[in-house]
């Protein structure tokens, strides 16, 4: 990655995860051509030990805080370490020069490109893990047609969809579950509350659940009723074919710019572009939102191995909002659906 180091130092605990296995919440990396050490708290010793068997562990004090990071720089025994200037502060920074002044062979270097993008193309292991999390998340949201009622609130709904996932093995929440009931569906990111579930409500659900530290991401939208009325009909069949489109053309090379004009143009061409207003998908796996993103700002190579959302959606204020989601691997032949939940948006009431 055009680094020309002697050395990398991993901050970011993500990194730190993907790059060891390691799951702690306080720890670093140094890793170079011929050793590779963990540095960690009192309270990880062990943990490190069983999660990170490959790494040395280097025993720090109290906690592994940038306090003590200059110890584990001068263990790696070479002139130029790359560190994650993204991540780490200008305070830390100018403390660990300050520590290292005394090995005079020695440059801090930033690295000028992220280690996260290394992260985009998943390993077999990891995809396991993510189709595992999408299994449970698809169930929860199966789930959806018999649970949701009328006047029930949007809360005691994402209280069932969580009790679900946990039920059937999630670790936890891969973010706090999104129900939005009726004109709340128009904040993309409504945050659940006491309002009341209604006959003739549109309802977006938007879940996953976490394993293992690997996330799922999965929004259908559903109406609460036996006929839906003519600007339901009009909204879901509109990001429902913009949806399709993106499924049924994307894949692996074209950049992300691309993928995203794919649902994009569709929306725009029936007079609601200024109505999606989020890019038509982002990254998914150790964070629920990373790279690389399916965004009109974004104009690099999709990989293949990319595990990707392709979540369009329309929000009239007002009115509510449907947005539709599913989670994909890309492939040089298209996607391959890590969602597998049916999109069967009538609840009869």
């Amino acid at each position: 990655m055009g680094w020309k180091v002697d050395g990398i130092l991993i901050t970011n605990l993500t990194n730190v995860s993907w790059a060891s296995g390691f799951t702690g919440s306080a720890g670093m990396l140094a890793i170079t051509a011929d050793d590779a050490f963990i540095g960690t708290d009192f309270r990880y010793w062990e943990q490190a030990k069983s999660q990170s068997p490959d790494f040395e562990l280097v025993q720090m004090g109290r906690t592994a805080e940038f306090v003590h990071i200059d110890g584990l720089v001068k263990m790696m025994g070479v002139d130029r370490v790359g560190y994650e200037a993204s991540n780490m502060t200008v305070a830390a920074y100018s403390d660990l020069n300050k520590k290292c002044k005394d090995v005079e062979s020695l440059k801090l270097i930033p690295l000028n490109s992220r280690l996260e993008p290394l992260r985009h193309a998943k390993t077999k292991a990891e995809l396991d893990m993510i189709k595992k999390a999408a299994k449970i998340t698809d169930a929860a949201m199966a789930a959806v047609n018999d649970l949701a009622k009328p006047g029930m609130t949007e809360r005691a709904l994402a209280w069932e969809l969580e009790k679900h996932m946990r039920e059937n093995g999630a670790d936890g929440l891969a973010f706090d579950i999104i129900v939005a009931a009726g004109p709340n569906g128009a904040m993309a990111h409504h945050h659940p509350s006491d309002t009341k579930l209604k006959e003739g409500d549109t309802i977006i659900v938007d879940m996953g659940a976490m394993l293992n530290g690997y996330h799922s991401d999965l929004t259908r939208t559903f109406f609460l009723g036996n006929t839906p009325d003519e600007t339901f009909k009009i909204v879901y069949d509109l990001v429902h074919t913009a949806q399709k489109n993106a499924l049924n053309n994307m894949k692996a090379g074209m950049t992300g710019q691309e993928i995203d004009a794919l649902a994009r143009e569709v929306i725009e061409d029936a007079g609601h572009g200024d109505k999606f207003g989020h890019s038509l998908g982002h990254g998914v796996g150790l964070n629920i939102h990373e790279g690389p993103s399916l965004s009109s700002m974004y104009d690099k190579d999709i990989n293949a191995g990319s595990v990707v959302s392709v979540e369009p959606g329309v929000y009239l204020p007002g009115w509510g909002g449907v947005r539709i989601e599913d989670l994909v691997v890309v492939t040089p032949d298209g996607p391959e659906f890590l969602s597998n939940c049916p999109k069967t948006p009538i609840i009869p009431v």
